[in-house]
């Protein structure tokens, strides 16, 4: 059960109103999506109108209206359906959701072209998903339109501005009970990613390392995978989003897994590589160890303040000596850094925001196109990288198909930073030990 509760969705309603000086803010569900001819892939709700209001089912929309005088928060959505509460399940209703969401008021979906004229009406700015072409933001403007063109209405649309900026905003900043989500994914996945590398072998296909994680996210209680796992064998790890999962793992290679699961649709994400046959090569060992040192160097910067665009900078620094390190580059740093040269072989950002969705979607740069600095509360993965490719004729032999990844979730403190993922091995001689330990 989510820990959020109304107040909670009340307190991020309230600060988004905060930003708007007068308007109508509208909101939208994800709408079902089909995997094929009549069938749908699992719901998952649209990460941004859950986060403004806590509501699960589809079809259905959030009004917020706000006044120099008042506001009024208004949910509309599928009535109560005996047929498909028979053959889908059972909708909350209009009459639950009332007594269950703290909305001044709730509407039967259908009624909303009429509904929505009203709450247009007197108003000068609309604030929407500008990207969302669903029917019902398609028909708020629509009457936002008519409005406009009607005698006697004094005051109308005049403006339509982008909503998803300001919630993102929001979202950027994790509640305590947001990072407790978080923290609950992360602990399904470390017991999946353990239990990976102890059923590891090889023989095994990838899609059956794939199988054991998720039998330990459901058994756990995990809602679903937070994104499409990567299994990636020997050379396959050197596709970055290798996601075919179908290969024989073969002794002697690595296998690189990003893989993670969502809690109350709050999302981990995770990615060790260790060796098939649970022994490190000498030179698997040298490359790895290298790409952990620059992740730990990089984790250890990160603190109130510090700016993402100079961390970024500062991994490419780590990860092209690191290069230079191995002989796989020649020359100075700085001038392969200025050629990008680094970039054949760590060609991916340090890491991403994450929350209700795994690359959360939040902004990077402030409203003048700054770096925005690291405050406490944001989360956001740190994932160096180095990938050889098995045909690279330009790289020592014993380094040619090597490809690695670590990937932890660290949540910036008032004074520093917290590994949300360190209980997830990734020494080498921790790794080796954990891929020993019987099942």
């Amino acid at each position: 059960m989510s820990l959020m509760n109304e107040k909670h969705y009340e307190l991020r309603r309230q600060k988004l109103l905060n930003f708007i000086e007068e308007g109508v803010v509208i909101l939208a569900s994800s709408p079902p999506k089909t995997r094929s001819n009549d069938t749908e892939y699992p719901y998952r709700q649209n990460s941004d109108f859950y986060y403004m209001c806590g509501f699960q089912e589809d079809n259905a929309l959030l009004v917020l209206v706000k006044t120099k005088e008042l506001s009024k928060i208004v949910l509309f959505v599928e009535p109560y359906n005996e047929e498909h509460a028979l053959w889908n399940g059972s909708r909350l209703g209009i009459e639950r959701a009332k007594e269950r969401f703290c909305m001044d008021e709730v509407y039967d979906i259908h009624g909303f072209s009429i509904v929505i004229k009203e709450l247009l009406r007197d108003h000068v700015a609309l604030y929407i998903d500008l990207f969302d072409e669903s029917e019902w933001i398609t028909q708020a403007k629509k009457t936002a339109k008519e409005l406009r063109e009607t005698r006697g209405v004094k005051r109308h649309i005049k403006a339509i501005y982008d909503v998803t900026h300001l919630i993102r905003t929001l979202r950027l900043i994790k509640s305590d009970e947001e990072i407790t989500e978080i923290k609950n994914a992360i602990n399904i996945t470390a017991l999946a990613h353990h239990e990976a590398m102890k059923r590891c072998r090889s023989g095994l296909y990838e899609y059956e390392l794939q199988a054991y994680m998720s039998y330990v996210f459901q058994s756990h209680g995990a809602q679903a995978e937070a994104y499409g796992a990567i299994v990636a064998g020997g050379n396959n790890a050197n596709t970055l989003h290798y996601i075919d999962n179908r290969d024989v793992l073969h002794e002697g290679d690595l296998v690189l897994i990003d893989a993670a699961c969502e809690w109350e649709l709050y999302a981990s994400d995770i990615t060790r590589t260790f060796p098939v046959n649970g022994k490190f090569t000498v030179a698997q060992k040298t490359v790895y160890e290298k790409v952990l040192d620059v992740q730990l160097k990089v984790i250890e910067a990160m603190k109130p303040g510090v700016k993402r665009d100079w961390l970024q900078q500062y991994s490419e620094e780590l990860l092209c000596q690191a290069l230079i390190d191995l002989g796989i580059l020649s020359g100075k740093c700085k001038t392969l850094l200025e050629a990008k040269a680094h970039k054949k072989y760590a060609p991916h950002g340090i890491g991403h925001w994450m929350g209700l969705d795994v690359h959360d979607p939040c902004p990077y740069v402030d409203d003048e196109g700054e770096s925005l600095c690291f405050t406490a509360g944001m989360v956001m993965t740190i994932e160096p990288g180095i990938y050889i490719r098995a045909d690279d004729a330009t790289v020592d032999e014993k380094y040619r198909g090597i490809g690695i990844r670590i990937e932890d979730d660290i949540l910036i403190t008032e004074n520093g930073y917290e590994n949300l993922s360190a209980m997830i091995v990734k020494t080498a001689d921790d790794i080796e030990k954990m891929c020993k330990e019987l099942v």
